[in-house]
């Protein structure tokens, strides 16, 4: 394929439907599309029922457009990753791996516009994070689950507010940051640097104000993201882990046992704001972000510093600041599904703890007049008629 037909062909996928969210390319399979988290088969012409080996890896090759660095990448260890843009149309975050002898692409689309928070059906108390001056925040999920989407978003809130330098180190650059009162630097790992913790060690002495880590992947990363914190810049990075708790021990966990002391430290001074997303399934199409947001007070650094215990950890930390707009998923997926956004089951499936979303479903069906069991018109059976037992004779004749 050449690179006008693979643009052909990537517009058409994009025509099948307008909330396509990822386009795939594997061998033995058709053109793929994600649609609300479901793979849809796109028709195409002239047709293509089963991509070929040579087709995949003609279109890996055209979209890596003979880059030597991720070519090399891309023969040594397996898997590659780059950007890749449809003209004025699209943009895309691309990976390319191999897989029993061939390659697939997967490619992610990117919005055009940097979305607000409220466009994103995200909490407002979200917002405070971008109004730090210094310190250490994450958003954290699986992958997929709009992580990039919500740091581009706050990082534009302070790009159209504060007249300050802000550096970006991305793997691929994904957002394109018009300049505002901003000023803004977007690097890109390969091509501006060769590493996050080389790129975060020079962003250093290039006086920013905010530093944005695309992914904290090891502990140089998140030594030199602390020290960033900690003289005074405000530091913004991902985390691939699935709640507030795991985002602590998983930062833990890449230091020896005698470092982890002095990490909760220095993790406890620096934390402002850990963010956790996950996209449920809505009612009527699309997806909607459950949203686990904690802040730093005085009981989240006593439990960062001395760990988790009973009455201390983290999710009850977060529901005792309830009122601050603090929330964990179970209390997302009780108000999402008080709107009627998403359906019981979606609710009890995201739960941390589905006991109590079950009972918070039960009591607000209660209030609502709705049955809270599927079992109806229960009644007593009629009580059955026991028989006589036999008669004992009382005396024996002996004879």
């Amino acid at each position: 394929m050449r690179r006008n037909e693979i643009d052909y062909l990537l517009g058409t996928l994009l025509d099948f439907n307008k909330d396509v969210s990822d386009i795939i390319f594997t061998v033995d399979r058709p053109p793929q599309v994600e649609v609300s988290g479901q793979l849809i088969a796109v028709p195409t012409q002239p047709p293509i029922t089963r991509l070929t080996a040579y087709q995949t890896e003609m279109i890996a090759m055209n979209l890596v457009a003979g880059n030597q660095r991720l070519v090399e990448d891309l023969l040594r260890t397996g898997a590659c990753d780059s950007s890749y843009s449809l003209g004025e149309r699209a943009r895309f975050r691309i990976n390319i791996f191999s897989q029993r002898g061939n390659y697939s692409i997967v490619l992610r689309k990117l919005n055009a516009q940097i979305p607000n928070i409220s466009d994103l059906n995200l909490p407002e108390v979200i917002l405070q994070a971008a109004k730090e001056k210094t310190g250490l925040v994450l958003v954290t999920g699986a992958t997929g689950s709009g992580k990039s989407t919500t740091l581009a978003s706050l990082l534009n809130e302070i790009n159209a507010a504060s007249a300050i330098h802000i550096i970006t180190l991305e793997d691929p650059v994904e957002f394109v940051y018009t300049q505002k009162k901003a000023t803004v630097n977007q690097r890109e790992l390969g091509t501006d640097f060769d590493t996050f913790a080389s790129g975060l060690r020079a962003a250093l002495r290039q006086a920013p104000k905010v530093i944005l880590v695309g992914e904290m992947r090891d502990r140089t990363t998140v030594e030199i993201a602390l020290s960033a914190a900690e003289t005074g810049h405000l530091v913004f990075s991902t985390l691939h882990t699935i709640d507030a708790g795991q985002t602590i021990n998983r930062i833990l966990g890449m230091f020896e046992p005698e470092e982890q002391d002095q990490i909760r430290y220095r993790l406890a001074d620096t934390l402002r704001w850990v963010i956790t997303q996950r996209l449920a399934p809505r009612i009527g199409g699309g997806r909607y972000p459950l949203v686990e947001v904690m802040g730093a007070n005085l009981r989240t650094k006593e439990s960062i510093m001395q760990g988790e215990s009973e009455g201390k950890s983290f999710y009850e930390i977060i529901e005792a600041s309830a009122t601050y707009g603090w929330r964990t998923f179970d209390m997302s997926c009780l108000e999402t599904y008080k709107k009627g956004l998403i359906t019981e089951d979606t609710a009890v499936l995201f739960a941390t703890k589905r006991g109590h979303v079950t009972r918070g479903i039960d009591a607000l069906k209660k209030s609502r007049g709705e049955n809270t069991s599927s079992i109806i018109d229960l009644r007593m059976t009629p009580s059955i008629e026991k028989k006589a037992p036999p008669t004992v004779p009382t005396t024996l004749k002996i004879k």
